[in-house]
């Protein structure tokens, strides 16, 4: 959802749940914000209108490459890749629990679903989750494993990468945005131009070596980056990241005001300072190929991938 200048207003997700009728997710900090920016921008004549149910749901996320067998266990409705695919909804029961809104997605890049549970039926759903998970032994996760996982996916959350002055073109969203459906947008005519003219900064991740991190001080957010020896830029979001075994910082990179392409970026040598000590980086413009812990190829297929062109299908049969 973008603003005039084409920036993020809000990077929700949005369900169709019938004709007409839809439920968007954002960010929980952006629930008022979010309500009243949409309320001003309402056709006038009164066709659409809007209505905040933040609290009438509870939000389970579960995640792993057991997620499918054990949702399975609990609901009659068919999970299977091909009648479930990433990035779709389905509506669901579990046990006695009905009108669950289900989404196949998570922010971690595996596996996973995000349960949207009626409140009165909330304990029950969690309890059977819970009991049923034993078997594969299920577990709580926090905010900061989350992160971690999507800073090696190269994930980037509203409020920490992406801000109101933030475009979908300078952080490898551009296939996102359909210039070509006819049909104009908030920031539309901004982003045209933006592309004609180029972005002045780049969205990256950053893999730092010669670092240990045992012993020496962790990214936070907010380090310069250097190419060349020359500042560029600050990092949003840092993590250790498990597979790389190495911290992974994710940041803008800019030219000085000018215009900012891959290979100026790709051409560089890159250092991020932490805590005044400047670490060797490798840069990456594209979601790195790492192991995956799901069973399925859909997730491989997935959309979300950098630059992939929308007209891919997100699970490829074979």
């Amino acid at each position: 959802m973008q603003n005039e200048v084409g920036g993020y207003e809000n990077d929700c997700s949005l369900v169709r749940l019938a004709p007409n009728h839809y439920m968007m997710i954002a960010p929980t900090i952006q629930q008022t914000r979010c309500r009243v920016w949409i309320e001003r921008h309402l056709p006038a004549d009164g066709s659409v209108t809007v209505n905040d149910v933040t609290s009438s749901y509870t939000a389970i996320c579960i995640m792993g490459p057991f997620t499918r067998a054990l949702l399975s266990q609990l609901t009659e409705v068919d999970l299977s890749p091909e009648n479930f695919p990433f990035f779709t909804y389905k509506e669901l029961d579990v046990g006695l629990a009905n009108g669950i809104r289900a989404m196949n997605l998570t922010h971690t890049g595996e596996l996973g679903y995000v349960l949207y549970i009626p409140n009165e039926f909330a304990l029950h759903v969690y309890t059977s989750l819970m009991t049923a998970g034993r078997q594969y032994a299920i577990r709580h996760s926090g905010y900061y494993a989350m992160r971690a996982l999507r800073v090696e996916k190269f994930y980037a959350f509203w409020g920490q990468d992406l801000d109101t002055a933030t475009t979908p073109l300078e952080c490898g969203r551009a296939w996102r945005v359909k210039f070509d459906k006819g049909i104009d947008f908030i920031g539309r005519e901004a982003l045209l131009q933006q592309r004609e003219a180029g972005v002045t900064r780049m969205y990256v991740q950053l893999l730092v070596g010669e670092h240990d991190t045992e012993s020496e001080l962790w990214a936070w957010g907010g380090e310069p980056i250097y190419r060349d020896g020359e500042y560029v830029g600050t990092t949003t979001t840092t993590g250790y990241g498990f597979t790389f075994k190495k911290q992974v910082c994710l940041g803008f990179v800019r030219n000085r005001g000018q215009v900012v392409t891959s290979d100026y970026v790709l051409s560089g040598h890159y250092e991020v300072d932490i805590a005044g000590v400047r670490y060797p980086a490798k840069v990456n413009l594209h979601s790195p190929i790492l192991p995956t812990k799901y069973p399925d190829r859909e997730r491989q297929a997935y959309l979300a991938t950098r630059d992939k062109m929308v007209s891919e299908p997100i699970l490829v049969q074979r």
